[in-house]
């Protein structure tokens, strides 16, 4: 595991947010559940720079308030959904 993917760990253990969090998202009537800790660690998977931007990104997340980090947590979750959806997608 990453330093960067630890100390996003750790920001959110020191913040009482739990990793274990679950976010639903339903796609064409099929709900893909995600946890916080998955999309930790599956961003954790990309470059050394973009795993920066993720642990930037979720600081100022947390700056602004809980819901904020919801927030976060539900766009990167998008990100990582749409990605992995368009991948499957022939043209």
């Amino acid at each position: 595991m990453s330093k960067v993917s630890d100390e996003c760990k750790n920001i959110l253990l020191k913040e009482n947010i739990d990793i274990f969090s679950e976010i639903d998202f339903d796609v064409n009537s099929k709900v893909h559940t995600l946890s916080f800790e998955y999309i930790v660690d599956t961003f954790m998977q990309a470059s050394e720079e973009s795993q920066l931007v993720f642990m930037v990104a979720l600081k100022k997340a947390l700056k602004t308030d809980e819901m904020g980090v919801e927030k976060f947590f539900e766009g990167m979750g998008q990100l990582l959904l749409m990605t992995h959806l368009s991948s499957k997608i022939e043209l």
